[in-house]
């Protein structure tokens, strides 16, 4: 297994893990029955290996991508995105492996110890998931993001949740 930061020759890998792991219909972190279309386009991933407050990782198993997580800092805080592992390898501690690489590059690369991320309100178990990973619910709720174009909400008034955690 290679942790390391994305390149622009990742992509086609990212495109198809992300979308699999999102919209696909394995694993237990997809969110295929509340919404349909892609998660994400090239010129996404393109941006977010271009931003440099982005700071974009894979995790690589037999030289295949198998993971993502990305790490935006946002001031004082770190944003947590862009996670996604290969639905045929859910569940065997990849995903808490690159929560803590992703954390603790924030912690020693950036100095930030506050960390944020946003999960859609019905997908319960991942919520528990990071909870059990030391994040706790804040008080900010949004409505589903239809703007960005990750998708379409198939569930009425889709919310989003953000969770915080600060070490």
């Amino acid at each position: 297994m290679k942790f390391r930061k994305a390149t622009t020759t990742d992509i086609g890998e990212i495109l198809t893990l992300v979308n699999q792991a999102y919209r696909g219909d394995k694993g237990w972190t997809n969110e295929s029955s509340f919404v349909k279309g892609d998660r994400v386009f090239k010129e996404e991933v393109v941006e977010y290996l271009s931003n440099p407050i982005n700071h974009l990782f894979v995790l690589e198993v037999n030289n295949k991508i198998e993971a993502t997580i990305c790490v935006e800092e946002q001031e004082k805080r770190a944003y947590i995105g862009f996670f996604a592992v290969n639905p045929n390898l859910q569940g065997q501690g990849i995903g808490k492996k690159m929560l803590e690489k992703a954390e603790t590059f924030a912690l020693k690369e950036l100095n930030i110890s506050h960390f944020l991320m946003a999960v859609l309100a019905t997908r319960k178990e991942l919520i528990e998931f990071y909870c059990r990973r030391g994040y706790v619910l804040s008080d900010k709720i949004t409505t589903y993001p239809k703007d960005l174009n990750v998708g379409t909400p198939m569930v009425e008034d889709l919310k989003v949740v953000y969770l915080e955690k600060e070490v």
